[in-house]
């Protein structure tokens, strides 16, 4: 067979100079290219990135990946799961769907026939809502087919699901802890608090209270950012706190 009989039979594959392709502990891909990189096979990836192009995932195909980052535009005609994607642009074509929790873009163009769900900030602002709705999720099966609509138990009786981050834990609250609950609990009662502080602070109060440190963890330093006029108790929460999660590395 003639050279160009190959050419015109199988496609070529370039990996251009300064890619990284690895493979994780659970199988899953990842590539770094400094061009753009164009998505044409169904995959579950760990990160896909273009540390000076654009992605593209082209249209029927299927792509999951925990990481999706971009330096110019990340063009979506087929399906993207993504925990997190950051470009410059977001572009979801016509009948594009995607189904990404953190997005951190610029711009975000969107047709009529297309569908995005999710559009978080940052962590902080998914914990307060699953926190919002712990009752309801609990209710939810371990894992939801998003394409089929289909979910399944994988096996765990009912009840029995549990959500990241949402587990109380059922040992007592460290001596620090219990000391900065204390406080913050004296402080939201104040009536001369305003609105914004009390609600941030609630979000922490409510996490101790049930024992869910890793949230609280994750949460208690935006919280006191959002403060207008933090008293000098509220200070020494932030401390105690601080101080317990730098030490335990929650």
């Amino acid at each position: 067979m003639s050279a160009t009989g190959d050419s015109q039979s199988f496609p070529t594959m370039i990996i251009p100079q300064g890619t990284e392709i690895k493979i994780n502990a659970n199988g899953q891909l990842s590539i770094k290219t400094p061009g753009n990189l164009v998505i044409q096979n169904s995959g579950n990836y760990s990160e896909l990135e273009s540390t000076n192009g654009s992605i593209r995932i082209e249209d029927n195909v299927s792509v999951e990946a925990v990481s999706v980052r971009a330096a110019q535009a990340c063009f979506i005609q087929g399906t993207l799961t993504a925990w997190r994607v950051q470009a410059k642009k977001i572009a979801l074509e016509d009948r594009a769907k995607a189904y990404i929790m953190m997005q951190e873009c610029e711009q975000l163009e969107l047709s009529k026939t297309s569908r995005l769900v999710g559009n978080f900030a940052n962590e902080r602002e998914i914990y307060l809502m699953l926190g919002k709705f712990s009752a309801q999720l609990k209710e939810l099966p371990g894992s939801v087919d998003l394409n089929g609509g289909a979910s399944t138990l994988q096996g765990r009786p009912a009840g029995a699901q549990t959500i990241p981050g949402n587990v109380a834990e059922s040992s007592p609250l460290s001596r620090p802890l219990q000391d900065a609950l204390a406080i913050l609990e004296q402080e939201i009662a104040r009536p001369d608090m305003d609105a914004q502080s009390k609600e941030a602070l609630r979000e922490v109060v409510f996490a101790l209270r049930a024992r869910n440190l890793q949230r609280a963890g994750l949460i208690y330093r935006d919280s006191f950012s959002e403060l207008t006029t933090p008293s000098e108790r509220l200070r020494s929460a932030y401390d105690l706190l601080d101080g317990h999660f730098r030490e335990t590395k929650v």
